[in-house]
């Protein structure tokens, strides 16, 4: 690497290196720093265009990072949030004030103490009951959040994402992918439960309830379910009062109802309609969709009510990122790299890199704006629930970016103020009274976890990935001996089901699919050491294996992590997982329901003695 190059790179957080996840060391190929570079509006095309770039002035940083009880030097004067003025030096109190043309954020130290709980990860849309219609919804929710607690003595529960999805079919599967993280999905509304037809005639009721979708279809049909609810919510529309929405409402309404006209990628609409400030839309169908957004935020309160005497409460699941062509990039745009995709770069269970397809924020926009649109982003997803999970949370120092016209592995890290967005991320949380979990694991800087131990946020610790990495062989951590300040399950919705672990299915399933760069066998006898390893743990830990279901939840209880969590997959032994990263089509993502209904997992023996078995763990 050049060494003007080099030091341009890093000038603005362009990674020129990194440390692979067999912690070596792993240089970037200059064309695609120079490619990244680009992308931050810098011309790094040449040996000259890099001294130039080199030779021109840095703005000041525009925004001020403090923690409670930091002195803010003077002289000057600071305009407080709430209208006040400060005199400095001085101490400002929480919040976002401006000092000049500079924004100053105020973050608590560190957030409250969380209590240990043990509960449920839940993906919503498997979740059927027998009033669902075609998948689970904001009403399965509440029941579950209420049944968890009184029969089961849960007392969390995450969700997974539930942000917004352009009203389109295709309706988009996966819950990271939504199309604004600043809003909620009506794929999961209750019909029944909606005010309009609770006050809707006879005659209007039985139209609606004629549109419910087969409830029992082997895999979840977002197309059909949305076009039943929507056909219903349409047929309950007249009979509510139409106010126009305004602000940020009013935007995203207006994408959706272009989006139904144009399709669910604004990059390809009419050139008029493409920027918010020119683009005009039905009047009629903005209100309807803003009108889904009040509908999704009571079910949503109720829901929350529901889990009401649970010790931390529903949880919600932040993506990494928006759609590239959805609502929040129509909106926001300015706040994003919209040619770059994020992914993550090779390692052991995506051995030729992962691409998201999902655009990056732009860190030096992100600063510029005052970190407005994260802001923006928490605070809508925080007032629908108690806590937050952030979704690659080292995300908040770098992303992978894979630059235009690259596969996943040519890309490069890009590094965010990450001081600036821990800060922002826990005031937020401060003054929502809620829990933040961070979701650290694959290549992951030590700092990442020791920043958020510090702050009060939770780490992640996950069955298969405890080791320790620092002894040959990498043998597994006792759960023992795991991480307080952290929320600790088996599996995530990434990996394979404890089930599906124990039979190498998820082996099967990826050399039939050719994800290996090597040969399938030696991956199948990996898979067997580590189930060999596992069964041994848990006679160290004297562990009954008679039913190996129950043993590792019995295993995972024994962890001190304040949070434990397992998925109704693992306690009933589903063999499937929920997503198979680096698939499409080739395999069911996000469609697979639960192979019970909501009252078949609370009649189920065994997910009992699972709940019983971490409930005892939580009493430690």
């Amino acid at each position: 690497m050049d060494d003007d190059l080099a030091a341009l790179a890093e000038l603005h957080g362009v990674a020129t290196y990194y440390e692979d996840a067999g912690q070596r060391r792993a240089d970037v190929d200059p064309d695609v720093v120079v490619a990244v570079l680009a992308q931050l509006d810098v011309d790094a095309s040449t040996p000259e265009a890099v001294r130039r770039a080199l030779a021109a002035p840095r703005p000041e940083p525009s925004t001020v990072v403090l923690r409670a009880g930091d002195v803010l030097p003077g002289p000057g004067v600071l305009g407080l949030e709430d209208g006040g003025a400060l005199t400095l030096p001085a101490a400002p109190p929480l919040g976002y004030h401006r000092l000049d043309d500079r924004t100053v954020v105020v973050a608590p130290h560190a957030l409250a103490p969380v209590p240990k709980s043990w509960g449920w990860m839940l993906q919503l849309y498997a979740m059927r009951s027998d009033e669902s219609w075609g998948m689970g919804d904001f009403a399965d929710l509440a029941t579950i959040a209420r049944r968890s607690a009184d029969e089961l003595g849960a007392g969390v529960l995450l969700v997974n994402p539930v942000q917004a999805i352009a009203p389109t079919a295709p309706v988009e599967r996966s819950p990271y992918s939504p199309s604004s993280r600043r809003f909620a999905n009506p794929l999961y509304l209750r019909i029944e439960d909606v005010d309009a037809y609770r006050e809707a005639d006879d005659a209007t009721r039985a139209a609606v309830d004629a549109l419910r979708p087969d409830n029992d279809t082997e895999l979840i049909d977002y197309d059909a379910v949305w076009a039943a609810k929507r056909a219903a919510l349409e047929l309950l529309w007249p009979l509510v009062e139409h106010p126009a929405p305004t602000g940020e409402l009013r935007d995203f309404a207006r994408f959706c109802a272009l989006a139904e006209v144009h399709g669910a990628d604004w990059r390809r609409w009419p050139e008029p309609l493409r920027d918010p400030a020119t683009a005009t839309a039905d009047p009629d169908r903005v209100a309807f969709h803003a009108w889904l957004q009040e509908l999704c935020e009571r079910q949503l309160a109720d829901a929350r009510r529901a889990a009401g005497s649970m010790p931390v409460g529903i949880v919600h699941d932040l993506p990494v990122g928006v759609h590239p062509g959805g609502a929040d990039t129509w909106a926001i745009r300015d706040a994003f790299a919209p040619d770059v995709r994020v992914g993550a770069p090779p390692d052991a269970f995506s051995q030729l890199g992962q691409d998201w397809d999902l655009p990056p924020w732009r860190p030096d926009r992100l600063a510029e704006q005052g970190y407005e649109p994260f802001r923006a982003v928490l605070r809508n997803v925080l007032r629908h629930g108690d806590g937050i999970r952030i979704d690659h949370v080292a995300g908040l120092w770098r992303l992978w970016w894979i630059p235009p016209g690259e596969p996943a592995k040519r890309g490069t890290y890009v590094h965010y103020d990450a001081e600036a967005m821990l800060a922002v991320l826990t005031l937020e949380a401060h003054r929502a009274g809620a829990v933040v979990v961070g979701e650290d694991l694959g290549t992951v800087e030590p700092k990442v976890t020791e920043s958020m131990h510090e702050h009060g946020v939770l780490s992640s610790a996950v069955l298969w990935f405890q080791r320790d990495y620092d002894r040959p062989g990498h043998p597994l951590v006792p759960p023992g001996r795991w991480t307080t300040s952290a929320m600790a399950s088996i599996s995530t919705h990434d990996l394979p089901t404890v089930a599906g672990f124990l039979s190498a299915e998820h082996v099967r399933l990826r050399a039939e699919l050719g994800q290996f760069a090597g040969d399938p066998e030696g991956e199948f006898r990996n898979a067997e050491r580590e189930r060999g390893e596992l069964l041994d743990l848990l006679k160290r830990e004297g562990v009954p294996a008679d039913d190996l279901v129950i043993a590792f939840h019995e295993l995972l209880a024994k962890a001190p992590s304040l949070l434990l969590l397992t998925s109704p997959q693992d306690a009933l032994g589903e063999i499937r997982q929920p997503n198979l990263p680096g698939t499409v089509d080739q395999y069911p993502n996000w469609r697979i329901p639960l192979p019970v209904r909501v009252s078949g997992l609370f009649a189920d023996a065994r997910v009992r003695r699972v709940g019983a078995a971490l409930a005892r763990g939580r009493g430690r």
